[in-house]
């Protein structure tokens, strides 16, 4: 019995090759809200594997890998397709279009997929775009100060505030929000 339980923990962690045709090569950054965190101090990465053990085998691979992630996680139901979403929180910092590169580089070993065969969509925002450190560097705010001046959630909470509005929801900061604001006056 002492045999097989040694065999059997040896047998645990993932091997080369264990999630081919699992995981599906694109990538979503900042897509969901972060459990953890402001939205502005963490990222969240998020990809769609086929089948909750291979979720959850792919979540033991990254949380015990890397030590710049705070926390990767499985959705708690399956999607429409039957397929699952894992999870994964960094802070958001300068670091992180490299250490995205070196954990997609990494699950090569695990899915067979090249990093060039990956491709990246940033918050739902316009088109899939080739995942490499230039698209990365572009898409992704490395600080919360830049993450708050694309997406304008404080300066959208100050009009809110001396508008005397309940301040509760928070809206990008875009080119229709642009011109809503110049519409009232505000601008």
């Amino acid at each position: 019995m002492q045999q097989q339980r040694q065999r059997q923990q040896f047998n645990e962690g993932l091997e080369q090759h264990d999630l081919k045709r699992l995981v599906n090569n694109d990538l979503h950054i900042d897509e969901f809200k972060s459990k953890l965190g402001k939205d502005e101090d963490i990222v969240v990465l998020s990809f769609k594997v086929k089948g909750k053990e291979p979720a959850t085998d792919l979540v033991n691979f990254i949380e015990k890998g890397y030590d710049w992630v705070v926390d990767a996680d499985v959705s708690s139901g399956e999607l429409s397709d039957g397929d699952y979403l894992v999870f994964v929180e960094c802070d958001r910092n300068n670091k992180v279009p490299e250490q995205i590169i070196t954990l997609i580089e990494d699950l090569e070993n695990v899915t067979d997929i090249t990093p060039d065969n990956w491709s990246v969509r940033y918050k739902n925002i316009g088109v899939k775009e080739p995942l490499n450190l230039d698209s990365l560097n572009t898409l992704i705010p490395l600080s919360s100060a830049e993450y708050d001046q694309k997406f304008g959630t404080k300066e959208l909470d100050k009009l809110k505030a001396v508008a005397g509005v309940k301040v509760g929801t928070k809206a990008p900061k875009n080119d229709f929000t642009e011109s809503l604001r110049i519409a009232a006056g505000i601008i």
